[in-house]
Order: C-alpha cells, then sequence, then structure tokens
C-alpha cells in the first residue's frame, strides 16, 4: 500500500505544482478564462468549445479549474454544446494520460520503488482497487490525472480504462454545462450548488468504499498460530 501511495503522490505533487506555479505567475486565472471567452464568443461559438476543450486537455499538464471551466462552457455556449466541448476536453486529457503512462510510466515506478516485489504489490493494488479509484476521481482537482496515469502504468486494459473514464466525465460535463446554462451574473448559485453537490457526492462515495474495505478487513480470519 505505501509503495502506490509513494507513486500516486509523486504524481500529485506535480499536478500540484503546476496549479502553485500558474497561481503565482497568474498566467491561468477564472477572471482571464473568462475574457478569453467573452473575446471568442464575439468572433465564433466554435473558438469557445475549442478553448474549453483545450483547457480540459491541458489540464493534464498544467492544473486548470475544470469544473469551473465546464460551468463557463455552458454559461456561453448553452448545455448541449457546453456539455460536448467538455467530453471532448476530459477525453483526449484521459486518453492522453493513459497512453503517455502506459509507453513511459514503467520508468518513474522503477525510479520510485526499486523493490521488484514492492513494485508489484503496489501494481496490484491499483489493479484491485483502480476502477474505484477511476470512478471517484471528480472528488478532487488532480486525482482524475493521477488515476488515468495510474491506469496507463498498471496496464490496466484500455477498453476498461476508457469506460470508466466515461462513466465518470459524461455525468460531470453534463450536469456542469446545464448548471451554467441557467447561471447568470445576477444568479449564480445553480453553478455553486452544483459545484458543492458533486463535491459532496464523490465525497461520499469515497467515505463508503472505505467503509466498505474497512468492513472486509475486519471479516478476515485471524491468522493461525503455530503451538
Amino acid at each position: 500500500m505505501k509503495s502506490l501511495l509513494k507513486i500516486m503522490l509523486t504524481l500529485a505533487l506535480f499536478f500540484a505544482s503546476t496549479f502553485i506555479i500558474l497561481k503565482s505567475t497568474g498566467m491561468i486565472t477564472v477572471e482571464k478564462i473568462e475574457l478569453w471567452l467573452e473575446m471568442a464568443k464575439t468572433a465564433n461559438p466554435l473558438y469557445v468549445g475549442a478553448i474549453i476543450a483545450g483547457l480540459l486537455f491541458a489540464d493534464l499538464f498544467v492544473a486548470v479549474p475544470t469544473l469551473t471551466v465546464m460551468i463557463l462552457g455552458g454559461f456561453f455556449l448553452g448545455p448541449i454544446y457546453g456539455a460536448i466541448a467538455g467530453v471532448i476536453g476530459l477525453f483526449a486529457a484521459g486518453t492522453c494520460g493513459y497512453g503517455i503512462s502506459r509507453k513511459y510510466g514503467d520508468y518513474l515506478i522503477n525510479f520510485l520503488i526499486k523493490d521488484s516485489e514492492k513494485r508489484a504489490e503496489a501494481i496490484a493494488m491499483f489493479r484491485e482497487h483502480g476502477a474505484i479509484v477511476i470512478l471517484l476521481s471528480r472528488a478532487t482537482p488532480i486525482l482524475p490525472e493521477v488515476s488515468a496515469c495510474m491506469a496507463g502504468m498498471t496496464r490496466m486494459p484500455f477498453r476498461k480504462f476508457l469506460a470508466l473514464w466515461l462513466i465518470s466525465a459524461v455525468p460531470v460535463a453534463v450536469i456542469a454545462a446545464y448548471a451554467g446554462s441557467i447561471s447568470t451574473l445576477e444568479d449564480p448559485m445553480p453553478a455553486i450548488l452544483t459545484i458543492i453537490g458533486l463535491s459532496a457526492f464523490f465525497w461520499t462515495g469515497w467515505f463508503i468504499f472505505k467503509r466498505i474495505q474497512k468492513r472486509k478487513g475486519s471479516l478476515k480470519p485471524a491468522p493461525k498460530l503455530d503451538v
């Protein structure tokens, strides 16, 4: 378990560092994203969709407030096109993260975990619980990218990963786009409630999962002692 956490924390620290850098330099802020979208809307709605999808894809490399971006997509494009742009961006980020990690992830695992048995244990642990991690990864901003990379590193079958990723991403993109479409500057409450509701839903899922795992652990028979 410690080896798996070491790998995931290393990935999380990498993604978190990009957020800190962008936040400190002011290169990407919510205000700038709104300005870009407003400027693009006056030219062509397709540009707005491209910016939304591009920002969500860029979240794989630099931390971006994905839920806020998807809500803004619904605000500027409406529920349908906002959701489509969101799904495209999340799909691109997930599959790219999976592909890069599947090809080069062994280097990171071998560098972080020198012991071959511990490496095998970490890989087996994610393979056992990876599906739940992907499905509930939207609980925190960085976990989706980490879970996609871990799926590639541990050689999770691509079809399985893609199904899990879409099951997790599509409903969030649709709900966020709809919330953005019915929100206004005067009444941002639908967007605010959506952020709170989605976070609560995924954190509840994590809580239930941990309780189930704890219960399974307590039901395991005690090891027999040699007399």
